[in-house]
């Protein structure tokens, strides 16, 4: 399997800070829905705390990869959803336990007003290339 190919700060481009700004791969393309901190009998974790929330999240996506056959390292690109940007503190932390710092996709985060319900404090989609 070929592994992705990073560009952190292609020509012309301030580096990257926490994201990579270019990931390409070749391969299977697969897509996450965005996912909420739900356990597998759809209840909410950590009504009112965004780490535990975000763990919950990246414990989804991790499963969402895994019926794809994808792990993170597939992974090319992250979408945060937030409804309040302090909260990517707790997002990058969930994250560093699962992608490390030599291997981040491309990121996008976008507070939002709100989300399908009032208790959810974040929503993370994913993109990944499988194989080559």
């Amino acid at each position: 399997m070929s592994e992705p190919t990073r560009i952190p700060a292609p020509d012309g481009v301030a580096p990257a800070t926490a994201y990579t700004h270019v990931v390409m791969g070749t391969g299977r393309f697969v897509a996450v829905s965005g996912q909420l901190a739900l356990d597998k009998d759809g209840r909410v974790v950590g009504e009112g705390d965004p780490a535990a929330q975000a763990r919950q999240v990246f414990e989804n996506l991790r499963r969402c990869l895994a019926a794809a056959g994808a792990t993170f390292d597939d992974v090319v690109k992250l979408t945060f959803f937030v409804t309040d940007m302090t909260y990517m503190q707790a997002i990058r932390v969930a994250r560093a336990e699962h992608i490390p710092d030599d291997r981040l996709p491309a990121a996008s985060a976008v507070q939002v007003a709100a989300l399908v319900r009032p208790e959810f404090l974040m929503e993370i989609e994913a993109y990944a290339v499988v194989g080559g």
